[in-house]
């Protein structure tokens, strides 16, 4: 598990509390479980949770008055690195509690460009509070000098020589094929919400115990689902996302790019943000509404099914985000977003250099 510096500490420790609940259980399947927590901006702790004697136990590995940068791919390895040295194994997994906005680049997310152009930056759903309503995923707010890029993690794992079976983010809006493709080098699968997650997180007491061993992910989304549709604020989406399957798609997509362009109503299609413009869309809708041709529609589809085997949303989603707070209805789902039709300012400029458009476009 890597928890880095974050205005959500205490849910951090609640997510922990969850995994030693299974450890203490007896439930790792015979895996090893390391946390890297850090508990301010510059001081963090590596420790193993193990069980004895029908209890969970820290063993501390390292301590850190100076944690390395996890926003750089040298500081983000040399974690990871550690980790391996403390339990080696041949199989890893990696749970992330990472800035959560998909794609995005870490640098971009304070809406820049909107600067110098009279047009106030739209703010994010983690700079928004008010008394009564759920807290989504990295509320309490994040700034650029906090934040890794996706490409920055893949190479961090390229160093440390870790492939990952899969990468788990437990952060808003992670489960976008943008990230998916970036990644596709590194995690053969990737876990995460279309959308934003609330505050609580992952139950991992309820569900920890399926992400060691061999990993059921349609249990995981099953379970994942369960717990938020009877949770207080019953607002959840989940894919698992199978990365092995991703060139497949990026393939038809090109095909269908080069015949044609969205030019219907980006209203229509099925959002699962709160931003106005949308930035993140199903893509599954997407694929839809843009191509006519049915045989390449078709498959596309079957493309897409692939890559997203499994995933579960309940009936609606939450944002915390002004002009687009509260629930929303989901009529469509696949498991997993694009931003190719997404006309924000954010994203308009930045998802050109994306690894996923220069595949695709």
């Amino acid at each position: 598990m890597l928890l880095p510096w974050a205005n959500m500490s205490s849910y951090f420790k609640q997510n922990i509390a969850g995994m030693e609940r299974i450890v203490a259980r007896g439930e790792l399947d015979g895996a090893r479980l390391v946390v890297y927590f850090m508990e301010s901006a510059s001081t963090a702790t590596l420790f193993e949770l193990k069980e004895r004697n029908g209890a969970c136990e820290r063993r501390e590995i390292a301590r850190y008055d100076r944690a390395p940068d996890f926003t750089t791919a040298g500081g983000l390895a040399s974690i990871l690195g550690a980790a391996k040295r403390a339990a080696p194994g041949r199989r890893y997994g990696l749970i992330v509690g990472c800035h959560g906005m998909g794609w995005l680049p870490a640098d971009e997310a304070e809406g820049r460009a909107a600067e110098g152009a009279g047009v106030a930056r739209e703010r994010e759903y983690w700079e928004h509070e008010a008394d009564g309503m759920p807290l989504t995923r990295w509320f309490g707010g994040t700034s650029a000098a906090y934040r890794t890029d996706i490409a920055t993690l893949a190479e961090a794992i390229r160093r440390a020589e870790m492939p990952m079976e899969y990468i788990l983010f437990d952060a808003c809006y992670m489960a976008s094929v943008e990230v998916a493709y970036e990644l596709r080098g590194v995690a053969q699968h990737l876990i995460g919400s279309t959308s934003e997650i609330m505050a609580y997180g992952f139950p991992y007491a309820e569900m920890g115990d399926l992400l060691f061993g061999e990993v059921d992910y349609e249990a995981v989304c099953e379970a994942f689902y369960r717990f938020y549709a009877a949770y207080q604020f019953p607002y959840g989406t989940i894919g698992a996302i199978d990365c092995t399957q991703l060139e497949a798609l990026a393939d038809v997509m090109r095909r269908i790019n080069e015949r044609y362009a969205f030019t219907g109503d980006e209203n229509a299609l099925q959002r699962l943000d709160g931003y106005s413009p949308v930035r993140f869309f199903d893509m599954g809708d997407y694929v839809a509404q843009l191509c006519p041709d049915a045989a390449l529609a078709a498959e596309a589809q079957e493309r897409l099914r692939a890559a997203v085997p499994h995933h579960r949303h309940t009936e609606y989603y939450y944002s915390a985000t002004p002009g687009g707070s509260g629930s929303h209805p989901i009529r469509t789902f696949s498991g997993i977003t694009t931003s190719d039709p997404s006309t924000a300012p954010l994203t308009v400029d930045a998802k050109r250099r994306t690894a996923w458009w220069r595949a695709t476009h």
